[in-house]
């Protein structure tokens, strides 16, 4: 072990010799604790992206507890995206890479698992992406625009073919999200398209894909002329017409609506 890995595990031995009362006031078992111990090392700044955390038998040895104890925290963490476990030679723990697209999927799950209704979601969704859509006409760069552009001129070929045509339109949002250049609004705004965005739209017509063609092609004039305000307001317009689509969709036929 070299002296830096060492000093990683006194990060946490450090921590150990404190009593703990775990995240939510209790002090949980033997596994929870060193969890715990570990996140808040990580929260602090004491542990960093790539930092060696060392095998179940080295943390067994730090936190004076059994390999099948240190086994379950490993395991832990590994779950919730915090370490990623090396086997073999050299093998171990280390404080993982971060993973935007992990998060995104988590909340996505946990959001569809207590049941958020449509109303809640596009709300949040409208927040989200008029931030995104000022952000963009801050922040986009050339590469960002051509993008875009690449997209639009896509979504005009696929007006007739209504599968692509959403694909393209989430792709859109997702371009503009990009060229805000926010991880923490675009990892948010990909959870909720999980949950929200349908894979086929079977109530898009020609007349509604024009339309929303249109509407994007006006976003992205405002944000390539960065103007802010312009591309907020008309975000926040055209997610309150999404919500008052898909509502009365739902309540009408239990068809979902996009774009």
């Amino acid at each position: 072990m070299t002296p830096s890995d060492a000093l990683q595990l006194d990060v946490l031995e450090l921590d150990a010799a404190d009593e703990h009362p775990g995240a939510t006031g209790a002090v949980g078992t033997l596994s929870e604790q060193i969890v715990a111990r570990v996140r808040d090392a990580l929260f602090a700044g004491r542990l960093r992206a790539g930092d060696r955390l060392g095998t179940e038998k080295d943390l067994a040895a730090r936190f004076d507890v059994s390999r099948i104890v240190a086994r379950d925290a490993l395991k832990r963490l590994e779950a919730a995206g915090v370490v990623e476990i090396k086997v073999g030679k050299g093998g171990g723990a280390r404080i993982a890479r971060g993973n935007p697209q992990l998060f995104a999927d988590a909340l996505a799950v946990q959001l569809n698992l207590i049941g958020v209704g449509v109303a809640d979601i596009l709300d949040a969704q409208r927040a989200i992406e008029t931030m995104i859509a000022e952000l963009a006409a801050v922040h986009a760069t050339a590469e960002d625009f051509e993008a875009i552009e690449g997209l639009l001129a896509q979504s005009e070929a696929a007006l007739d073919d209504f599968g692509r045509f959403t694909r393209l339109s989430l792709a859109f949002h997702l371009a503009l999200a990009d060229a805000a250049h926010n991880d923490v609004l675009r990892v948010q705004l990909i959870s909720l398209q999980h949950v929200a965005w349908p894979q086929r739209n079977s109530t898009l017509t020609r007349d509604v894909a024009e339309h929303i063609l249109a509407l994007h092609r006006e976003l992205y004039v405002l944000v390539k002329a960065r103007d802010g305000d312009g591309a907020r307001d008309l975000m926040s317009r055209h997610l309150r017409q999404i919500k008052a689509r898909r509502i009365s969709e739902d309540r009408d036929n239990n068809q979902p609506v996009c774009c």
